[in-house]
C-alpha cells in the first residue's frame, strides 16, 4: 500500500508539473508571439510561431470540439482508470501516465477555456517540408505513446 501512495504522489506531482509547464509556454506565446512574425529559433528549421489549432493532431477534425472535448475527457478517464491495474505495474510507467495525463489535460484547459483553440507554438520545417505546430502537451501525449510501445516491445523481447 505505501509503494502505491507513493506512486500515487509522483504521477499528481509530476503531472501538475507537466500541466503548469504547458499552461506557462502557452501564456508566453500568446503574449509574445500572438499576432507577431515567426521568431528563429535555429534559422531554416525551428521557429516559435503563434497558431490556434481548433482540430485535433495536424489540424484535422476543425471545428469538431465537441467531439474532441469528449474524447478527451474518456482518454483521462481511461489513463485514471488505469493507473493501478496497467501504468503502476511496469517500471516507469508512473511517469507515463503522467506525461499522458499531463498533456491531455493541458490541451483540455484549452479547449475549454480558449474558445476551442489550443494554442500551438513549436514550428519545425526543412527546406519545404513543414511539420504543424505542436507545443508542450502534444509533446508529452507523443513521448507517452512512443513510451509505451517500446516498453510493449520490450515486454515482448524479455517474453520470447
Amino acid at each position: 500500500m505505501k509503494r502505491l501512495s507513493r506512486q500515487f504522489l509522483v504521477f499528481a506531482f509530476s503531472t501538475v508539473l507537466w500541466i503548469l509547464l504547458d499552461q506557462l509556454t502557452k501564456y508566453l506565446a500568446i503574449r509574445y508571439l500572438k499576432g507577431e512574425l515567426p521568431v528563429p529559433v535555429v534559422n531554416g528549421f525551428w521557429d516559435l510561431c503563434y497558431v490556434e489549432n481548433r482540430g485535433a493532431a495536424w489540424g484535422m477534425m476543425q471545428g469538431k470540439q465537441l467531439f474532441l472535448r469528449l474524447f478527451s475527457v474518456l482518454a483521462l478517464g481511461g489513463v485514471i482508470w488505469n493507473l493501478r491495474g496497467f501504468f503502476f505495474r511496469f517500471r516507469g510507467g508512473t511517469w507515463i501516465a503522467s506525461l499522458l495525463t499531463g498533456g491531455i489535460i493541458g490541451n483540455l484547459i484549452d479547449r475549454f477555456f480558449r474558445n476551442g483553440g489550443v494554442v500551438d507554438f513549436l514550428d519545425f520545417h526543412w527546406g519545404s517540408s513543414h511539420f504543424p505546430a505542436f507545443n508542450v502537451a502534444d509533446s508529452c501525449i507523443c513521448v507517452s505513446f512512443f513510451l509505451l510501445l517500446f516498453i510493449q516491445w520490450k515486454v515482448k523481447q524479455e517474453a520470447g
